[in-house]
């Protein structure tokens, strides 16, 4: 039975009661806010904390463009990539919250605190959540010369040939790498993580025969695979991608337990007025129903999700313990 893409986002979160979970990042109360008619005042800055033409940014560059469109003030992207994230995700936390600084974030978020061990944010003191907007599953996918042709034989080659072959990730602690170390633990495989600086380098390798298996974001994937340049193997959601519907999900190939999304989150700084966080939720509701986003999103491998603030901050919660305990058991730490 395949379940639906909200249902395996939050299926990490279903220990938690939804409120404990969300309450560590509940805002302080503010005094009377001015109302959203007078939101934006001016130009918005949207931060996204990795370099262009990754999902983060290709999500980040759709919400923004229609969020101009709908309140009439620029939201443009500003790109502040390095440590994983971090500097930017740092910046924003510093940021004035007036609602005029955005922050799109990826699973990184909570993941580096324990990556990291320490940086220049704290996820629930320095942020407030408007909304997890939209996911993408990661992409197995291998060089067309490999001699596989689903996930059950790729298993084999690996272990008929152990130390042999490795594996291409856009970097150390980013989602796809974590993945990428579920699917190695889970079934003891002896397969090497050949970390890049970027997904683009990473598919690059991949498309090359350089690194002839990869766990990649589908969006940037999914040309490569309609152009024959890379051979998928399975996506990690509940259900398959409408971007390519004929890749089986892992739980199809048998491997339930390598699930994971990497979501595309809209925040703010804390003490961002609850008119201007309500507004911000409702005009993402709205952009990412239109046909145009949604056929876009769809095309690139996205999942529509739009969650509210407290269902958003319950699954950051779930998540960084749920990546933490990965980090540790594989011993992965930043370089």
């Amino acid at each position: 039975m395949q379940l639906p893409r909200r249902q395996v986002l939050r299926w990490s979160a279903a220990a938690l009661p939804l409120a404990a979970a969300a309450q560590p990042f509940a805002r302080a109360a503010q005094p009377p806010a001015p109302g959203p008619q007078a939101y934006p005042s001016r130009p918005v800055r949207v931060i996204v904390p990795f370099a262009p033409g990754g999902p983060n940014d290709l999500a980040a560059r759709i919400i923004a463009q229609k969020l101009s469109d709908q309140l009439g003030k620029p939201f443009h992207v500003d790109n502040i990539g390095g440590a994983g994230g971090n500097i930017g995700m740092g910046q924003a936390a510093r940021a004035a919250p007036d609602g005029h600084t955005l922050l799109v974030a990826a699973p990184n978020l909570v993941i580096n605190p324990s990556l990291f061990g320490q940086v220049p944010y704290d996820v629930a003191r320095d942020f407030a959540p408007v909304t997890i907007a939209v996911a993408a599953p990661t992409l197995l996918a291998v060089h067309p010369s490999l001699p596989v042709r689903d996930v059950a034989g790729l298993i084999a080659l690996i272990r008929a040939n152990p130390r042999t072959h490795s594996y291409a990730s856009p970097g150390i602690g980013t989602p796809p790498h974590l993945v990428g170390e579920m699917f190695r633990l889970s079934l003891g495989l002896d397969l090497v993580h050949a970390p890049f600086t970027s997904g683009g380098l990473a598919i690059g390798s991949a498309v090359a025969g350089h690194t002839p298996v990869s766990f990649g974001a589908l969006p940037p994937a999914v040309p490569h695979v309609r152009d024959g340049r890379l051979r998928a193997l399975a996506i990690t959601s509940g259900r398959r991608a409408e971007a390519l519907p004929g890749i089986p999900t892992m739980a199809e190939a048998g491997h339930p337990d390598v699930a994971a999304d990497i979501w595309t989150a809209v925040l703010v700084p804390t003490g961002t007025p609850d008119a201007i966080v309500t507004l911000l939720h409702a005009e993402i509701g709205k952009l990412l129903a239109l046909p145009d986003v949604q056929a876009r999103l769809a095309g690139l491998g996205f999942d529509r999700l739009a969650l509210p603030p407290a269902e958003s901050a319950a699954q950051f919660q779930a998540e960084g313990t749920k990546w933490a305990r990965l980090i540790r058991d594989a011993g992965i730490r930043a370089q």
